[in-house]
């Protein structure tokens, strides 16, 4: 029984996983890899699968993509300017070094809208991945702390639809749902901030690009869905009927 436990609920799960991941691996994109491997290890911990194949697991991969990254230069270069930001400020760690920059010159109350010096080619990539910077810097520390406050709001009410679904499949796929665009939003701001070394992730529903922002619009959207489906599961049998009626008759 627990060797059956073990295949159904650890093995085939992780193979499953495993064939994107090396898909994007396979592209030298370490940071989505990562993000793939901790949002299933994480929907596999909420299914139930033992603790310690999880830990096994999550600590396995994290030492792997350390070691990819170890051995690819521009990878090992953000690590080491990450680990001593001001010495490699002008060549690794510009970007989150002007990042600082950015946050520090905006203040409290910022710089004022469309106002930033940062974005003008001195902060890379200020309208995708460092886009939280020229935030801070235009609209200062309260707004900033304010999209922080969106993103828990978001992420804190997705995991209340996940467990009020109407079945288990709903409750996985919604944790899930909501745990890449916590995530996301999570290593985006960290990198930003210099909390975690840099890493090209855009902030979800800000950073420009089209394909992100459909595939998060995309995940609110189903998530919005489990929430419905759950409220009329839950729902009396005369509600239920109501709404099924409303479905099915036609507009005059």
């Amino acid at each position: 029984m627990k060797s059956s436990k073990f295949l159904y609920g650890f093995v085939l799960p992780m193979l499953l996983v495993a064939v994107p991941m090396l898909l994007v691996l396979k592209e030298n994109d370490l940071g989505t890899t990562l993000l793939i491997g901790a949002t299933s290890v994480a929907m596999m911990f909420i299914a139930g699968s033992h603790p310690i194949y999880m830990g096994g697991m999550a600590a396995a991969g994290a030492g792997g993509i350390l070691y990819l990254a170890m051995h690819m230069n521009e990878r090992m270069a953000r690590l080491t300017a990450f680990l001593d930001l001001e010495k490699y400020k002008e060549r690794a760690g510009l970007q989150q070094w002007e990042s600082l920059k950015a946050f520090g010159s905006g203040g409290l109350f910022g710089r004022g809208l469309g106002e930033s010096v940062e974005k003008m080619l001195y902060l890379p990539y200020a309208h995708t991945d460092f886009i939280f910077p020229i935030i801070g810097e235009e609209l200062g520390l309260r707004v900033t702390l304010l999209v922080v406050c969106a993103f828990l709001a978001l992420s804190l009410s997705g995991i209340v639809i996940a467990t009020q679904a109407r079945d288990r499949f709903g409750m996985l796929l919604g944790f899930g749902l909501v745990m890449n665009i916590g995530l996301q939003a999570c290593v985006n701001i960290g990198m930003t901030t210099a909390l975690l070394p840099n890493k090209g992730m855009p902030l979800p529903f800000i950073s420009y690009g089209g394909s992100n922002l459909c595939m998060c619009l995309l995940f609110t959207g189903i998530l919005l869905n489990i929430y419905r489906r759950g409220n009329l599961a839950q729902g009396s049998p005369v509600t239920q009927a109501a709404v099924l009626q409303t479905r099915v008759t036609p507009r005059i």
